[in-house]
């Protein structure tokens, strides 16, 4: 008797089951967090490059971006992969020069996963040439 109860306690069968069952919601939610974390970079990225570009181009290129609404659509255009409208970006000339800025609502792919809203946004003024 004493000798099967000593078996049926060192019994490991199910284990692996169910540690792999409490790990793998982290390990999933961790492999995701990362992928969405480096998608916000880029798109942050990618709306710095927008707005620094379209800044330049309306102080520099006065053919391309000759009025407030040609350097939006310049900027839009120059944010190619993410389609944000026009009314995102807001051009305007400054003390410092040409400014163009935008905000986006960033989502996540799978909101229910990680319900975050953010808001990023960019900033970029470039002085007119002279």
């Amino acid at each position: 008797m004493l000798t099967r109860l000593a078996r049926m306690v060192t019994r490991d069968g199910g284990n692996t089951a169910v540690e792999f069952a409490l790990v793998f919601p982290v390990f999933i939610l961790m492999v995701i967090g990362i992928f969405e974390t480096g998608r916000a970079l880029w798109t942050q990225s990618l709306l710095n490059y927008a707005v620094q570009a379209a800044a330049r181009c309306g102080a520099v290129d006065t053919t391309t971006c000759s009025s407030s609404t040609s350097t939006v659509s310049y900027a839009v255009q120059n944010s190619s992969p993410l389609t944000i409208p026009n009314g995102d970006f807001n051009a305007s000339t400054q003390a410092c020069g040409n400014q163009v800025s935008v905000s986006y609502p960033f989502t996540t792919v799978v909101p229910q996963l990680l319900p975050f809203d953010v808001t990023l946004s960019a900033q970029a003024c470039y002085p007119k040439a002279s």
